[in-house]
């Protein structure tokens, strides 16, 4: 039933595909048995539910650590994922990330360094650093910190050394700095309408969104062999054209998609040839994630995390007009080739990532 029930919605959406294109384009049962992986998620707790829809969906999933005081403690966060990892090692990867309390005392980057270390030996294939540097960590006379400054740079030239990718949520979308009537999409206001500390335009005092991006661009430049991952498209969303020049400027540098799609739909209905071409030049550099949370004990999860995956499917691989959540009007989906496809949802993560899923 479960099976007989997701097709029939995919089927629809794969109506306006030519005969014959199955050569090229992915039909609506491809969805069982394309390997996939969501290289974006935050698991915080042990849902067998969850992870058997995900292996039955054929997806991996990479669960991030993030210093974020709304989830679980981090030694909580690290616990979780060490022993998923160890229950499902075909299936769930994970990335860790350290905690910036005390950046400013002595032997904290060596500690840090340490952690680093002990966590790639339990399977950690990255570290997350995320937006509370240069949004909210302060040094003791009250500056703000950026991911640029000096202290974290023992850390950088470390995982620069061992090769091990620093994923960063630097900054924002660009909604962010913008009243709330010119953001572009629902999903932008409905998370800063509830997280106005985050909502920078409520903040002139604090780092501007391009304070944000001059620091980041900084850090990746003076690591010229680091492995660095732009989450949510590197908060270059807005623009194809800009997060083209993040990627020539840096060619060690991937982004992910997650949690920014609604805004690659948005400059898809205002120039989508533009859009097509940047996914077909950067197909090497973008990796599929969804950023859902997982709440602890949600008995729902499973089945919100199997929506979400259907309905970006349906958006990359069929040909059909859309429905989305972020826009009012529907969207002509991409239909992108077979083997775009199967590097924005696999290959890409599974280069980044070589170590984070046992090996079939």
């Amino acid at each position: 039933m479960h099976k007989i029930l997701v097709t029939s919605l995919l089927l629809s959406c794969f109506a306006s595909i030519p005969a014959g294109a199955d050569d090229v384009h992915y039909g609506p049962d491809d969805f069982y048995h394309v390997d996939k992986i969501d290289s974006h998620m935050h698991l915080h707790g042990v849902q067998p539910a969850f992870m058997r829809e995900a292996q039955r969906d054929h997806f991996r999933v990479l669960s991030i650590n993030v210093d974020y005081a709304d989830f679980p403690p981090l030694g909580v966060q690290q616990k979780v994922a060490r022993h998923m990892h160890r229950k499902y090692p075909a299936t769930y990867g994970w990335v860790m990330t350290f905690s910036v309390k005390n950046f400013d005392q002595p032997g904290w980057a060596a500690d840090v360094i340490r952690q680093i270390d002990a966590g790639v030996k339990h399977g950690a294939v990255g570290v997350k650093v995320w937006k509370n540097i240069g949004m909210s960590l302060r040094d003791a006379q009250g500056k703000m910190i950026m991911i640029d400054d000096p202290h974290f740079t023992p850390i950088f030239d470390h995982l620069e050394k061992i090769q091990l990718p620093l994923l960063g949520h630097q900054g924002e979308p660009k909604n962010c700095w913008l009243p709330m009537n010119e953001m572009i999409v629902k999903g932008d206001r409905e998370y800063f309408a509830a997280h106005p500390q985050y909502y920078m335009y409520l903040h002139p005092e604090l780092p501007s969104y391009d304070d944000q991006m001059r620091a980041r661009d900084a850090m990746v430049e003076r690591h010229p062999d680091l492995i660095f991952v732009g989450m949510h498209m590197a908060s270059l969303e807005w623009s194809v054209d800009e997060l083209a020049k993040f990627l020539d400027r840096f060619p060690r540098a991937s982004v992910d998609l997650a949690a920014r799609i609604g805004q690659l739909q948005y400059q898809l209905l205002h120039n989508r040839e533009k859009v097509e071409q940047f996914l077909i030049n950067y197909q090497d550099r973008l990796t599929y994630g969804t950023d859902l949370d997982q709440e602890i004990n949600d008995p729902t999860f499973a089945e919100q995390a199997r929506r979400v995956w259907l309905r970006d499917w349906q958006f990359f691989t069929s040909g059909d007009t859309l429905t989305v959540p972020d826009l009012d009007q529907p969207v002509q989906s991409l239909a992108l080739p077979k083997s775009v496809v199967d590097k924005i949802y696999s290959k890409n993560a599974e280069r980044l990532y070589p170590h984070a899923w046992l090996q079939k």
